[in-house]
């Protein structure tokens, strides 16, 4: 197990207050019961029709009211699977009759438990009619009741490193283990779940984020009022009949521990977790082998993740002097609509089903065809609001844990969280690499159907309110430099890829001279790289990008590489080097689609020869694949350089004085100037791993260079 790593940011919350306004900054807190009066209900969250009529736990409401005298806000998190934009909008309406807030003060989230009564219509289960009311009316009790409780209050901010409670649960499937959709089609390159064996995987899709935020909020006697948490774990599951989930759980906890039982008769303290960027997070650490993996129960979660909060807490320091602001923009998003084709499969499937109620997959995301098709667009909402330097975004989605990192290193505020399933549910947004590697989250329907472009747009639009928000820029993040990367600089590169990127199309030229590259279709963002210690500090994890059927193209400036070169590339492989004949090309010096007389090659060799290690082919001449000596183990970081010269090729592993691998050539051909990492440049078994720190350089390395450029041992 991961060690668990508290880092507590001892968070003086300056008040960024308006200028003239002496702000007395307030806080109210308030929890309703919203379990159902009248059982059994519907639940959502799966593709089956269930009526659950026990209760595992009681669901609850929790909300917060904040008031600076001059701005009034309220955040509120239901237990609830997911709730529609159109029952929010009414709810917050209600409200507003009932309170001094305005409907566009009001932020309501679901927790995503999977085990909350049904609010919206997601065919096949229905919004449950009997209790859609009753919640509407309990969410207004909490916030006016938040509202009466409204006091004098100081507000501070801590941070944990909780990444032994989530990890990556959508992995990267091998070329040769690809799925199908829904529609017969072979697209299933990426799903949840797919490490389940190992061998069927390259790889995890995207980075986890493992930040547990907490917002702190205590009467001016530091009697507590409020914790507002927020981590990204989809959900426990396993629960039997209704039931908050480890959400709730938490909140209890957090209030066992914080107001001992005793309130005084003042209102009582309010634990919430707030449901953070889980689209692709889940609990289970699949990189671990079966046996090292943490079998928990649910409460042995919790009550952990409790003891994690708890000791982030006790280090805060409070202000009082904060004031408020809050943003909201609503935009229309268009759905991914069927094509006439489709839209025919699914209207044959649909007009032979007797009623909407789906038995299987097909007949499910055939009806969410039809839907699609009549709606079109949809209107969704989204938020930010600043608690002196406090940042909170939202969206109303399942959003990607790389998003909610995009949002989170570019916010004008460095203390920054994002709430997902805020103000609607309009399903996953994969940012935009993710639908070329499928899977269930991508395929359109009312839970995946937003165009391909809706996650750039909505981070987009929540990073522009949070600058309003702060009347500051966004930062740009850069990855930082640790000894590693300098060791590289001092070397003087022609062109250095720190394969950093959020996203695709371009790769930047970290070297200065401009040769930035092009990444195709087929590679997917922001994965741990090789020793963060190393490469970019301690306090911040390296980067690198996961190669999965694309490459990234480089044209490197004319005449560059007239003479000898070389190239260093960090490569972690995922293919088992029994998958095929080439495990994976992870460099290529050649014309695009061919292969042609002076080029080079740089690969692992599989069952066709060299199985597990490097291998060098030189022109397009497959007897001459050269093996080095060394098996690389599956899913490690290594270091490789190949130093070309007009006579020779050397291959180094890891710093090694003595090559892997050395032959005799001739001369490359001069005129090449087009690079491919990730693949080679017929395109012929592309890599399936990751690369980083790929730097090249327009002369022969020597041994000593090399040895600089590899870990210190």
């Amino acid at each position: 197990m991961r060690k668990i790593l508290v880092l507590v940011i001892v968070a003086a919350v300056f008040s960024g207050s308006r200028s003239g306004v002496s702000a007395e900054f307030k806080a109210g807190a308030a929890v309703t019961d919203v379990t159902p009066a009248s059982l059994p209900v519907k639940v959502n969250g799966s593709l089956a029709i269930r009526k659950v009529g026990l209760v595992k736990t009681p669901l609850s409401a929790r909300a917060i009211v904040l008031d600076d005298g001059i701005e009034r806000l309220a955040i509120v998190v239901v237990d609830s699977c997911m709730m529609p934009r159109t029952f929010l909008d009414e709810t917050k309406l209600l409200a507003s009759r009932e309170t001094k807030l305005k409907p566009n003060r009001i932020l309501i989230s679901a927790t995503h438990t999977h085990s909350a009564p049904s609010v919206m219509d997601l065919p096949p289960v229905d919004a449950d009619e009997s209790y859609v009311p009753y919640l509407r009316k309990k969410i207004v009790e909490a916030i006016a009741t938040a509202e009466k409780n409204l006091e004098p209050a100081q507000v501070g901010w801590a941070l944990a490193n909780a990444a032994d409670f989530t990890a990556l649960r959508r992995w990267i499937r091998r070329p040769d283990r690809i799925d199908k959709d829904p529609f017969g089609n072979r697209t299933v390159r990426a799903t949840m779940h797919a490490a389940s064996n190992w061998d069927n995987v390259t790889g995890e899709s995207g980075p986890e984020d493992p930040d547990l935020a907490m917002i702190s909020i205590q009467a001016r006697n530091g009697r507590p009022l409020a914790v507002i948490a927020n981590f990204s774990m989809h959900y426990f599951s396993g629960e039997v009949g209704l039931s908050a989930d480890y959400y709730g759980l938490f909140c209890e906890g957090l209030k066992a521990r914080l107001s001992h039982g005793k309130d005084q008769g003042t209102s009582p303290f309010v634990g919430v977790m707030s449901h953070g960027c889980s689209g692709d997070i889940w609990r289970r650490d699949y990189a671990l082998p079966p046996d090292q993996r943490p079998v928990w129960t649910i409460d042995e979660y919790s009550n952990q993740f409790v003891d994690l909060a708890v000791s982030a807490l006790e280090s805060i320091e409070y202000r009082h002097d904060v004031d408020l602001a809050m943003a909201e923009r609503r935009m229309e998003l268009k759905y991914r609509v069927p094509d006439e084709q489709r839209l025919k499969w699914a209207r044959e499937i649909v007009d032979a089903m007797p009623n909407l109620s789906a038995r299987n997959r097909n007949e499910f995301y055939a009806v969410q065809q039809v839907l699609l098709h009549e709606r079109q667009s949809t209107e969704i909402v989204v938020q930010a609001l600043r608690i002196g330097d406090i940042g909170i975004a939202t969206t109303p989605n399942e959003t990607y844990a790389l998003t909610g990192l995009k949002l989170k290193l570019q916010s004008p505020l460095e203390k920054t969280f994002v709430i997902e399933l805020a103000n609607g549910a309009d399903g996953y947004i994969p940012p935009p690499e993710q639908h070329f590697l499928g899977g269930y989250n991508t395929w359109a329907a009312r839970s995946a159907g937003l165009e391909v472009k809706a996650e750039p747009k909505i981070t987009e639009t929540a990073l522009r309110l949070l600058e309003r928000v702060s009347g500051t820029e966004r930062r740009t993040w850069r990855q930082s430099r640790g000894r590693g990367a300098d060791a590289i600089a001092a070397v003087k590169p022609i062109a250095w890829w720190r394969m950093d990127e959020f996203a695709a199309p371009h790769a930047r030229d970290s070297s200065g001279h401009a040769n930035d590259g092009v990444y195709e279709p087929g590679v997917v963002f922001f994965l741990d790289g090789p020793s963060s210690d190393f490469f970019s500090g301690p306090k911040e994890p390296n980067r690198a990008a996961h190669f999965a059927g694309g490459r990234l193209r480089v044209r490197v400036r004319p005449k560059s590489l007239d003479g000898d070169y070389s190239v260093s590339i960090w490569f972690w492989n995922g293919m088992p080097a029994n998958g095929r004949e080439v495990t994976g090309w992870m460099f290529s010096r050649g014309h695009n689609h061919g292969l042609g007389a002076g080029s080079d090659h740089l690969g692992l060799g599989g069952t066709a020869g060299h199985a597990g290690r490097l291998i060098y082919q030189r022109s397009d001449d497959s007897a001459a694949v050269v093996g080095g000596k060394t098996e690389i183990k599956r899913w490690s970081w290594n270091h490789v350089v190949l130093v070309r010269s007009s006579e020779k090729v050397r291959v180094y592993l890891n710093g090694q004085a003595d090559p892997e691998i050395e032959m005799a050539v001739t001369a490359a051909d001069g005129s090449i100037d087009e690079l491919f990492l990730g693949g080679r440049s017929d395109g012929a078994a592309n890599w399936e791993g990751r690369l980083d720190e790929v730097a090249l350089f327009n002369r022969a390395l020597t041994p000593d260079e090399i040895k600089a450029l590899a870990l210190p041992e």
